[in-house]
């Protein structure tokens, strides 16, 4: 009778912890975590990531405290820019397939790849001493305990995406993500570059044939020749570039995976877990960019269509004995490849709107990058079932405690783009409106360029580190030590030729498709003037390595379960060398690498140094059944891209403008201090307060450099200073107080307020305002959470809204203004339906409100762009 009284009850309360637990029960095990950790540390799991719908690494960790995100890419850390945060995967440092960049651009890593992100926001010895705003490690998926099986289908559209698309002619592997050949670098020009030794213009072929020897009747037979070789080598680009509007497919992607751990007797386990995604998307978008002081005048519009293939492949073994040692293995392919074409139109301070005469830029760009990892873990210790093993007791003064850990990665990166295509064109437009009435291709000296670039990234990163906790009377003392080294290098080359019309005695062919305008029969008519040449002295290549050697020492002590106190510290060796590479370049006065040793000295750059860290940490129930207050203290330094030593002038890939390097830039020393107050209660409830403060000595700042009004300069330079303070509010509270319907409803979110101050100093080229706020650094990120889960727990839904505050993007000099990105107020819906134990369908709405990108500059809106609402379904199975 008892039992019966009790039995219905007891079944709907276990059927309530389950729907809770699709949340709740996933963040205790995070909370656990970032309770244990000795330092400020934010975790962000699969569990949140898939409930929110991001679909990328860059995506969510909008959601995380302090963070915002950067052209969907880039993550800033408390206000600080991309390069003061850095990225590991499963604790080890990895490559970048970013072209200008060290740090990785975190939309390349999927979210089904991912089982938690860790933010560490203070800096413990255990870690790099490149420290600036915080350390993002992807903790990839791990082996399961027993049998598990997925598979998820999905599909969706966005609004922005209409019609027809812009497209071109492409290859027969594009599905893939990867170039079949097709746009390439043909292997005649590749041989014609070596023997005219990289001089392909007419007057560097008639040198090099009379140079081998070649008899010719006349100075006109030879230079007839020689424009004969220029005219076929040009034959050999990939001219099949006719812009053309065609249909498009909507999303699709496909995730699958299959795990298990099989047991040998009582002590041995082995296991594998094995996953490959695909995903392809066709995104349209209008950009426009506008002259701050000619806004009515100087414009330009930019339609792009994107087609974007993201695949990645992950399989992991391990391997345990007894608890006591496991060896695990994870090895990553990642493939994301964005298929461009865009049509701008533009008018600057030589056209103007009113001339009714304009610009037109076709612009066909294929970057496929790729990243493969293949990493190497073991963590051991001499327990009792080792020790068994060996006899004799040989092993018995060993401390069963004491932990070896070990690991080895080797990874790379590359960026393939094996044609970017820009073709130059003139415009009649309307003088009123702007509109493009017709439209030729230029004569003279840029009629068209065919851009190759080739990136490769490789880092092979190894250490170990050693751990003995120790039980005292009142009180516990962990001691760890241990080496890492990280090699990397890195090559990048670009090679830009050139296909220019100076002459047509038909000036109707140049209005026609563009497959037509470069065909054969146009090219090797001797009354046309084509000419074919390689672009520019090639300083956009280079090489660059960097070796860094590094000893760690640090112990934790804790007393009385009530004070914990946290010192270490790191010993740097840091060796970094970047050279500008000229692949063509034969000779002694043009030689491939610079050979002036003060060129060779200026390009190397060594430093070794200390980089301390405290953290003291009170625990006990104030005012919450768990309640911990961290105070941290660290010293850490930020250095320079390897691209941004050498004194060339590049085009960053991201904003499309012109940067320039400084062979003199030092790196960054910052000092850095935390509080951070942190209340648990147990109904799952949270609240945490924390206040940061970040002084930095020689922060590396970007700076408008003078340049026409049509091109955008920024330079690199080491201001005199910096500094940024913030409080960052963060917690989860469920509304069952509220009664009724609301029981089934919790909100979490944060919010991070903040000032930054930069003084410039007199490295910076006559700023407008020699004192101002870091480039990208916002008063105020806003990450809010309304979350549903079904008193049936057949159903769950989670609104998520991301704002951040007003933030710099480009500072003016001699007077002009700075340019400020707008608040960007994104509003996502996903909707999770369980219709049995195995099986979820999910739909995911973002970007509600519509938001557009905007950039101001004195109240002119300089550029604007509207990525669209995005609409997806999916549906899992899951065993």
């Amino acid at each position: 009778m008892e039992k019966d009284s009790i039995e219905p009850p007891k079944a709907q309360q276990v059927e309530e912890v389950m729907v809770q637990g699709r949340l709740q029960s996933s963040a205790e095990m995070l909370v656990s975590e970032r309770l244990e950790e000795e330092v400020v540390t934010d975790i962000l799991g699969s569990e949140m990531i898939g409930r929110v719908g991001d679909s990328t690494v860059a995506a969510a960790l909008r959601r995380v405290s302090g963070l915002s995100l950067i052209n969907d890419k880039f993550v800033y850390v408390r206000g600080l820019g991309e390069r003061y945060s850095s990225t590991t995967l499963n604790g080890a440092t990895v490559p970048s397939p970013d072209l200008t960049r060290n740090v990785i651009p975190l939309d390349l890593f999927p979210t089904s790849v991912v089982e938690s992100l860790a933010v560490q926001k203070s800096y413990s010895a255990d870690q790099a001493a490149s420290f600036g705003g915080g350390n993002v490690d992807i903790r990839t998926k791990g082996i399961p305990e027993d049998l598990t099986y997925s598979i998820e289908m999905g599909g969706g559209f966005n609004s922005e995406t209409g019609g027809d698309v812009l497209s071109y002619k492409g290859g027969d592997d594009d599905a893939w993500g990867t170039d079949d050949g097709t746009r390439a670098l043909s292997g005649d020009i590749k041989s014609a570059m070596q023997r005219f030794k990289g001089d392909l213009s007419v007057a560097g072929i008639r040198k090099t044939l009379i140079a081998e020897g070649n008899q010719f009747a006349s100075e006109q037979e030879l230079q007839n020749a020689a424009q004969a070789l220029n005219r076929e080598l040009a034959l050999n680009l990939n001219r099949d570039i006719s812009v053309e509007k065609e249909s498009y497919d909507p999303d699709y992607n496909f995730k699958g995976s299959v795990g298990n751990r099989f047991y040998f007797g009582d002590q041995w386990e082995l296991g594998f877990l094995a996953g490959g995604s695909y995903k392809s998307q066709w995104r349209e978008t209008e950009r426009v960019k506008r002259s701050h002081a000619f806004p009515d005048e100087r414009t330009d519009t930019r339609n792009e269509s994107t087609y974007a293939v993201d695949i990645s492949g992950n399989l992991n073994l391990g391997l345990r004995f007894a608890d006591e040692h496991e060896v695990e293995s994870t090895n990553l392919f990642l493939r994301n490849t964005d298929d461009e074409t865009a049509i701008s139109d533009f008018f600057n301070e030589n056209r103007q709107i009113s001339d009714g005469r304009g610009f037109r830029q076709y612009a066909l760009k294929y970057e496929e990058r790729e990243m493969k990892v293949n990493q190497l873990r073991g963590s051991h210790a001499l327990g009792p079932q080792t020790k068994a093993l060996v006899p004799g007791n040989m092993l018995d003064w060993v401390p069963e405690d004491l932990r070896f850990d070990w690991f080895y990665t080797d990874a790379t990166a590359t960026t393939d783009i094996p044609n970017e295509v820009n073709v130059y064109a003139d415009n009649i437009t309307d003088p009123a409106t702007g509109e493009t009435i017709s439209s030729s291709v230029s004569t003279g000296s840029r009629s068209a360029d065919f851009r190759y670039t080739d990136l490769e990234d490789e880092v092979r990163n190894y250490g170990w580190s050693a751990t003995l906790p120790l039980e005292l009377s009142t009180s516990s003392l962990e001691l760890s030590g241990g080496f890492a080294r990280t090699e990397k290098g890195r090559t990048y080359q670009q090679t830009q030729l050139r296909l220019d019309i100076f002459d047509v005695a038909d000036d109707s062919i140049l209005n026609g498709p563009l497959d037509q305008v470069f065909d054969d029969d146009n090219i090797t008519n001797v009354d046309n003037d084509f000419a074919f040449d390689r672009a520019g002295s090639n300083k956009q290549s280079y090489i660059a390595a960097t070796l860094t050697d590094a000893v760690y020492g640090k112990f934790d002590w804790t007393w009385n379960e009530t004070w914990r106190l946290s010192a270490g510290a790191r010993w740097e060796d840091y060796n970094q060398v970047a050279l500008e590479w000229n692949p063509y370049g034969y000779t002694p006065a043009d030689p491939q690498v610079p050979t002036d040793p003060e060129d060779l000295a200026e390009a190397v750059y060594a430093q070794d140094d200390i980089y301390p860290s405290l953290s003291l940490t009170y625990m006990g129930s104030l005012w919450a059944e768990t309640f911990q207050l961290r105070f941290g203290a660290s010293k850490t330094a930020v250095r320079p891209d390897l691209r941004e030593i050498t004194d060339a002038i590049y085009i960053d890939p991201i904003t499309d403008e012109q940067v320039k390097g400084n062979a003199n830039v030092r790196p960054s020393e910052l000092n850095n201090f935390d509080v951070r107050g942190e209340w648990f209660f147990d109904s799952g409830d949270s609240l945490t307060v924390s206040a940061f403060y970040k002084d930095i000595t020689d922060p590396i700042e970007f700076f408008q450099a003078a340049t026409s009004d049509t091109n955008q300069l920024r330079e690199i330079i080491n201001a005199e200073s910096g500094e940024i303070t913030g409080v960052e509010i963060e917690g989860m509270k469920s509304l069952g107080f509220m009664g009724g319907l609301m029981e089934s409803f919790f909100v979490q979110g944060n919010v991070t307020l903040q000032d930054s101050e930069l003084v410039a100093g007199v490295e910076a080229d006559a700023p407008t305002n020699p004192v101002r706020e870091m480039t990208g650094a916002s008063e105020y990120v806003v990450n809010m959470l309304l979350g549903f889960d079904s008193p049936d727990g057949d159903h769950s839904a989670t609104l998520g809204y991301n704002v951040f505050g007003e933030r710099l993007y480009l500072a003016g000099r001699n007077g002009a203004p700075d340019a400020f990105e707008q608040p960007f107020h994104s509003l996502d819906l996903t909707y999770s339906w369980y219709p049995t134990e195995e099986i979820t369908v999910k739909a995911k709405m973002q970007n509600l409100l519509d938001e557009g990108v905007e950039i101001e500059r004195s109240s002119v809106t300089i550029f604007e762009e509207k990525p669209g609402q995005s609409f997806a379904l999916s549906a899992q199975y899951k065993f």
